[in-house]
């Protein structure tokens, strides 16, 4: 299931998370349900699904499964996904005619409920889906060429490709992100053989834009307090940690460190976090929806904090006159 949930990330640029269904779910269920498929919850653009796994996939039947999956979907009241680590050429025929949604990792994506078709050999996404904000790696695009504006590097002079193998995202995620770009009305896609983009505003205007239209979050997911910094984990000073950089605010008592979802996750899963809590710790850290190490890229500062645009974001909803004032001084001397 992690390899679903990652394709899902990667492909949508989304923070989707999967939690087993609770009880009360399973218990509508019949016991020859529960083991013959693993049930997960999963929140996509704001809705609730259920991914199930097979318990095994010799068993397969795509009629047999069609029944399983109606009777599942009647008994929770949710989309329901089944998700397969192989598929033959023609079940996967009979599964996109029935209109079921699945997901083949690393292969498709077939969500017609959520008007997405997503395959290896598609260049560009069939969804039309329009969020109410820009998904993370929409932001991270968009945030990247605003800040990075006098680097040789420029997003608008590269082709998708090239666009995600610098900035380390899978061609079918940039294509994705496009799209979300696109259907905000901030940029224009051309070209034939290779796609490029062209911002439709100057940069000062798209940040502005994108504040009146209120389409841009903070990068951060959670914040999880531990007693040490994890090891051998590069991270960049957050929050208060990293106003001193941009503004004349004097640092916190509390320390505040960046690190991009997939790396917390892999320490949390390897016990890399010391006593880690949602209330208090040496050290705070917050947990982002997009790699910040790679939106830095090298931008001109001397000590290792994160961007001052998603610093931005991430502390505009704070009600502390200090950091809003600081919150100006980043507008209106490091951007601008």
């Amino acid at each position: 299931m992690r390899k679903a949930i990652n394709y899902i990330n990667e492909s949508l640029g989304i923070d989707a998370i999967e939690n087993p269904i609770l009880n009360k779910h399973l218990g509508n269920l019949p016991m020859y349900i529960t083991q013959a498929y693993k049930l997960y919850d999963v929140i996509v653009f704001n809705k609730n699904i259920v991914l199930i796994e097979q318990r095994n996939e010799d068993d397969f039947s795509v009629l047999q499964t069609e029944k399983h999956l109606q009777l599942i979907r009647n008994a929770i009241n949710k989309t329901v996904v089944l998700v397969l680590e192989n598929l033959q050429s023609y079940n996967r025929k009979r599964l996109i005619e029935k209109g079921i949604n699945f997901i083949v990792p690393d292969k498709q994506l077939f969500l017609p409920e959520l008007l997405i078709n997503l395959s290896e050999n598609y260049t560009q996404p069939k969804s039309k889906f329009k969020s109410k904000c820009l998904m993370p790696s929409s932001q991270f695009l968009l945030l990247y060429h605003i800040i990075h504006r006098y680097n040789n590097w420029k997003i608008e002079e590269h082709s998708f490709k090239e666009i995600a193998k610098k900035l380390d995202y899978t061609p079918m995620a940039v294509s994705y992100a496009v799209e979300d770009l696109k259907n905000h009305d901030l940029i224009e896609v051309y070209g034939e053989k290779e796609k490029f983009i062209k911002f439709n505003l100057e940069r000062s205007e798209l940040w502005h834009t994108a504040q009146q239209q209120n389409i841009l979050e903070s990068p951060v997911l959670k914040t999880v307090f531990v007693d040490e910094l994890p090891t051998n984990v590069f991270m960049l000073k957050a929050n208060a940690s990293a106003l001193p950089k941009y503004t004349s605010i004097n640092p916190s008592k509390q320390k505040y460190y960046a690190i991009e979802k997939s790396a917390f996750y892999f320490l949390q899963k390897n016990n890399g976090l010391l006593n880690a809590n949602d209330r208090e710790g040496k050290f705070a850290i917050e947990v982002w929806k997009y790699n910040p190490v790679t939106l830095l890229d090298d931008f001109p500062v001397d000590n290792a904090v994160v961007d001052p645009l998603s610093l931005y974001l991430s502390l505009k909803d704070s009600n502390d006159e200090r950091v809003e004032m600081g919150l100006e001084q980043i507008i209106e001397k490091m951007i601008w």
